[in-house]
This record gives C-alpha cells, sequence and structure tokens, in this order.
C-alpha cells in the first residue's frame, strides 16, 4: 500500500488514546421530547468498540440502526447515558467540542456516495482536510493522492467525481474517509447501492485498512454474507442490542 504523508492538523484536535475506541452505557435516544408524541427509538444501549474492532450492524429497517450510527458519529446527542468517543466524555461537550473530535477521528462511509459530483475524486478526498486547516497545500494533495492509489484510482484521481461508475465513487468515498487518518470508521450501507462484485471491492478495501491500520469500524449491512466477515456482529432490533 502506498505510503501516506501526514497532514497537520490543529494542536488542540483530539486524538484517539487508549484501547477502548467507542463505549456507550445505557444510552437512550428519544425524539419529540416533552410532547405528547414523544417515541424512543433506542432503549438503554450498551456498546463496547475496541481499537481494530470490524463489527457488523444488522437489524430490519426502522430498527434503530442509523439512529445508532449517528450517535456514535456525534452527529445527534442520546437522550439519556454517557458515551465516550476516543476516550473523551461526549455528552458534556459543546458542539464546536464535537465537532472537532468528530472531524479528527471518525470518518463516514454512507450508502449514497455523497460525493461533489463537479469536483475531481483528487479534490473529494481533500475536502475533510481543507475544512480542518482552511486551505490547500501541497501535502494536502500528496496525501489525497497517496490513497487514492491505495483504493486503486490513480488513474481516475483527476475525473469528475460524476464521471466515475458507482462502484468507483464508494471508493473515493472510502479515501475520503481516511483522510483524517481516523481512529473510528462508520459505514452505513456502503455496499447497498452496489453490485455484488463492486460491493465486494469496497467491503475488501475497508477491511485492509481495519487491518493494515488498525482503525475501528462500525460496518452497518443487510448482507449476511459481508457480515461473516466481520470481527463480530450486533444485532439492533426494535432500539435494544443484542450479541
Amino acid at each position: 500500500m502506498a505510503e501516506s504523508q501526514s497532514v497537520p492538523v490543529p494542536a488542540d484536535a483530539t486524538r484517539a488514546v487508549g484501547r477502548v475506541v467507542v463505549e456507550m452505557r445505557a444510552v437512550r435516544k428519544a425524539f419529540n421530547v416533552g410532547t405528547p408524541i414523544e417515541t424512543e427509538v433506542l432503549h438503554g444501549i450498551d456498546l463496547t468498540l475496541d481499537k481494530g474492532e470490524f463489527c457488523a450492524v444488522m437489524g430490519p429497517s426502522g430498527s434503530g440502526k442509523s439512529t445508532l450510527l449517528n450517535l456514535v458519529g456525534l452527529l445527534d446527542r442520546p437522550t439519556s447515558g454517557t458515551l465516550a468517543v476516543c476516550g473523551e466524555e461526549t455528552t458534556t461537550l459543546d458542539d464546536r467540542a464535537l465537532t472537532r473530535l468528530r472531524g479528527h477521528n471518525i470518518g463516514f462511509v454512507f450508502q449514497y456516495h455523497h460525493l461533489i459530483t463537479a469536483f475531481s475524486a483528487l479534490e473529494n478526498v481533500m475536502m475533510p482536510m481543507l475544512g480542518a486547516a482552511g486551505f490547500a497545500n501541497k501535502a494536502m494533495r500528496e496525501h489525497a493522492a497517496a490513497l487514492i492509489g491505495d483504493v486503486g484510482l490513480t488513474a481516475w484521481q483527476d475525473n469528475l467525481a460524476g464521471n466515475l461508475s458507482g462502484g468507483q465513487q464508494q471508493r473515493v468515498a472510502v479515501a475520503r474517509a481516511l483522510a483524517m487518518d481516523p481512529a473510528l470508521v462508520l459505514a452505513d450501507e456502503p455496499t447497498g447501492n452496489l453490485d455484488t462484485k463492486s460491493a465486494d471491492e469496497v467491503f475488501a478495501l475497508l477491511r485492509r485498512f481495519n487491518r493494515e491500520q488498525g482503525m475501528t469500524v462500525l460496518f452497518v449491512t443487510h448482507n449476511p454474507a459481508l457480515a461473516s466477515r466481520c470481527d463480530k456482529t450486533i444485532q439492533v432490533i426494535d432500539g435494544i442490542v443484542s450479541g
């Protein structure tokens, strides 16, 4: 795998420390709290993810899988309970601190790639670094190019993302998720819209980076064959986690 040049981040950026990357205790999530239509969708969740663990999340549609990922990804807040990410308790952090913690420790890969189609593949991979630093530099471009090479798309790095195939777009999305060298990657059905071959390639990429870089992966899927290739599988059914 091509060696990526590290990209400087702000001195106060929180980085992963220790063995446990995610620790949820008695987490509940409700919507419309305090109203007659208050609805609790996650019920007392306990979840621990260690460094380097590759965990599949399965369950029927509407069971709470995406809500769980949104909480772990610091895109939403628990109604109650505690959530530590990379050693830092998050429930007391303000929005700015959450954004900093998320930006430097968590990468995201979604079912829909969410690339900027008018930007090149390389420019899309650079976006998280640009968001952190506020300006582009040579180190960012070199780091992004190395990641594009890691996912096998060097020949397409200057192509507009909108001109790539679905499988290629999702590989760019994987590279983008790794741009900040995250401790944790959250993948929400990243293979759901792909054919079998492309789905296997995207999964294999995530698995390779997981093993080579020691990052933790939480991988939502409806595919039991892919789940069987993960280190462990948890089931989310009616807002309750088991496994």
